[in-house]
């Protein structure tokens, strides 16, 4: 079937599936050739190559144009449990589909409304964006995704608390420096410009303090906010850490009444081309991870699984 065959090749391949892997590559060399030209264009060495740029610019466009047709035409294959239209539209409306639109969209809309052509280019930055759906299939890209979600918590509570933080000592910068330069701490907003930017080491240096106290006060709140700016980066750094050994050990746990089993799909196997989460196990099993090509991929239930992947289930006895 040749729509089966096209959406195994525009999904994210393996090396042992050469068409797919091959135009992964081309993928890629598409998106940086066409940043390539985007970043050069903004030199005015460009403007003697503005007719090379333009040809680069559109072939990538129509062919960024030419993939999001075709993951249109084979959407029903990524989402089998829906019918053709239902499949289509949530692939429009998904993360990735709005990626793929949006990266040939804004060449075409200055045609539509020439008024907002210079608006339209910020859009091209969304391109980049293209190239992680190639790395969106292996543990780096899904353990930092899943450690924001599994920490969002704590990363909320911590910025509450810097936030709160930088309005006191907004508030209490503007009381200090407020007579001494009027001009530079108007009001308390002025004051959090100088929280934020001493807090978050912007280091800016248009809004400093000139008095003693506030020489003073600076100090004792620069050490206290490099602790603070400090947490949300230590939880997720922990985090991180944590669940990247633990892809990369599969899963051992210490428990003796535990075993593992490491299957690899073969030709033919009955799982190959299922979801993590609709694969059936009994309750005393579960698979904990997956390694596909030597490299260790999270077994989230929308994983979809491929021959030639190595499961590691756990059985408690």
């Amino acid at each position: 079937m040749i729509k089966k065959k096209i959406f195994n090749i525009i999904q994210i391949g393996s090396k042992n599936d050469a068409a797919s892997y091959i135009f992964d590559i081309f993928i890629v060399i598409v998106i940086l050739l066409n940043l390539f030209v985007t970043f050069f264009s903004t030199f005015d060495q460009s403007k003697g190559y503005e007719g090379v740029i333009n040809t680069i610019e559109l072939v990538t466009v129509i062919i960024f144009v030419a993939e999001y047709i075709l993951r249109l035409w084979t959407s029903e294959l990524l989402y089998p449990d829906l019918a053709k239209g239902k499949a289509t539209v949530k692939f429009i409306l998904s993360a990735s589909g709005l990626v793929d639109l949006l990266s040939f969209l804004p060449y075409f809309l200055p045609v539509f409304f020439p008024a907002g052509a210079v608006a339209f280019r910020i859009f091209r930055v969304i391109r980049i964006f293209k190239l992680f759906r190639i790395n969106a299939q292996y543990d780096a890209f899904n353990v930092i995704v899943d450690v924001i979600k599994e920490k969002k918590d704590q990363l909320i509570s911590s910025m509450c608390i810097i936030i709160i933080f930088m309005l006191a000592t907004s508030l209490c910068m503007y009381s200090v420096e407020h007579e001494a330069q009027p001009d530079q701490f108007q009001n308390a907003f002025s004051g959090l410009w100088w929280s934020a930017s001493t807090l978050l080491t912007i280091g800016y240096g248009d809004v400093y303090p000139i008095t003693t106290t506030g020489k003073i006060l600076a100090i004792l709140i620069s050490f206290l906010g490099v602790g603070l700016v400090a947490i949300p980066t230590g939880i997720i750094s922990a985090a991180f850490v944590d669940r990247y050994s633990h892809l990369k050990e599969g899963g051992k746990i210490d428990d003796k009444t535990i075993s593992f089993v490491t299957p690899t799909l073969q030709n033919g196997h009955p799982w190959i081309g299922m979801k993590v989460g609709e694969v059936i196990l009994p309750p005393q099993m579960e698979i904990i991870n997956i390694f596909r090509n030597e490299k260790a991929i999270d077994p989230k239930d929308n994983n979809r699984l491929k021959e030639g992947d190595e499961l590691v289930i756990y059985l408690r006895r």
